[in-house]
């Protein structure tokens, strides 16, 4: 199945021309400077750390911007000879309260970061702190943000065992995330990128935190259109707020839209909290993928499954596609969850 997703990907890339080629380190020398902290020549942040974490910023080279936050851009660079992700974070000089909030989200995020080792979590590299400017260096993912592959496809056009196959990367950087003790807070199809076989890996922790240390959502900024009611009406929250984002990813990738886009992303929270609405699935959403994103979005978190949980019933999809390329057009969904076996449609009907 892998060798299918790696040549339908490179014909979509082939197609739209969206995955770029490796600049030369001669290109990125003469990059220019993001602002006065960087020098000119080579675009080099200044500052020196002690820290285990700490980059040797003489290597580091700044190319394109390719995305932005609200306090923060992210570059395409290269770090000793590899291609990295690079974001920079600048401190507002008139806003103390600011700056010192993302200075402890910068230390925070590092912290975290520094602690995950897992095929489908973005691999952290360095780090620079120097304030006002903060720097995290990440690997560099050619295929981009799962959002950016959605916009460029047909609305309901992604295979069904491409959707699986993108679900089941997904869920297990989170079973692995949350058995790590770490709540993502921001998990959406933006956080979500890809490289050149097609592997999901989550990024983005800057708000995240350990379950131990998060309190209430008071202040939050998160992502309306994928944030669950808890989180939106700045209550208590769990891992489950997680499970909630991952059942609106689901939508997304069967769908290939923008949750809510008829919405502001303030009617939308308005819409999940006030109405309990929720996107609408398509009619030819397969009955499983239907019972597993209505009990991931369920208004009571008790009722989302974990995702311990939700890796194996994605697995056991995926053993039946295998077995029986039917199965979705087959499916029931028990009403207790629990999964029963799947047989071959061929051997089921000779019965």
């Amino acid at each position: 199945m892998k060798n299918f997703h790696f040549y339908w990907f490179k014909q979509i890339v082939a197609n739209n021309g969206k995955l770029e080629r490796r600049l030369s380190l001669g290109e990125y020398k003469r990059a220019l400077s993001w602002s006065k902290y960087l020098v000119s020549s080579g675009a080099e942040i200044k500052g020196e750390g002690e820290e285990e974490w700490s980059a040797d910023m003489s290597e580091l080279y700044i190319g394109n911007k390719f995305a932005s936050g609200r306090h923060s851009r992210i570059y395409r660079g290269i770090y000793k000879q590899r291609d990295v992700a690079i974001k920079l974070i600048s401190q507002p000089e008139e806003d103390g309260d600011l700056a010192s909030f993302l200075e402890k989200q910068f230390t925070s995020e590092v912290a975290l970061l520094l602690r995950l080792n897992h095929p489908n979590i973005i691999t952290f590299i360095a780090a620079c702190k120097k304030p006002p400017v903060f720097c995290i260096i990440t690997e560099y993912l050619a295929g981009g943000s799962l959002r950016k592959f959605l916009h460029q496809q047909e609305p309901y056009s992604l295979p069904l065992n491409l959707v699986l196959k993108l679900a089941l990367d997904i869920a297990h950087g989170m079973q692995y995330l949350h058995a790590q003790g770490i709540l993502h807070r921001d998990l959406k199809s933006e956080n979500l990128l890809l490289d050149e076989y097609m592997c999901v890996k989550v990024a983005d922790f800057g708000i995240s935190c350990l379950e131990t240390q998060c309190g209430s959502a008071k202040g939050f900024t998160g992502t309306y259109r994928w944030m669950a009611p808890e989180m939106i009406k700045e209550k208590h929250h769990t891992k489950k707020v997680d499970v909630y984002s991952f059942g609106i990813i689901l939508w997304e990738l069967l769908t290939a839209l923008t949750p809510f886009d008829n919405l502001t992303p303030e009617q939308a929270a308005f819409a999940v909290c006030q109405k309990n609405a929720r996107p609408p699935l398509p009619s030819t959403c397969p009955r499983a993928f239907q019972h597993l994103i209505n009990r991931c979005w369920s208004r009571n978190p008790d009722k989302r499954p974990h995702f311990e949980e939700i890796v194996g019933i994605l697995e056991h999809y995926s053993e039946c596609v295998e077995q029986d390329p039917e199965f979705f057009s087959s499916y029931e969904p028990r009403k207790d969850h629990r999964l029963i076996g799947c047989l071959p449609r061929f051997i089921a009907n000779r019965r």
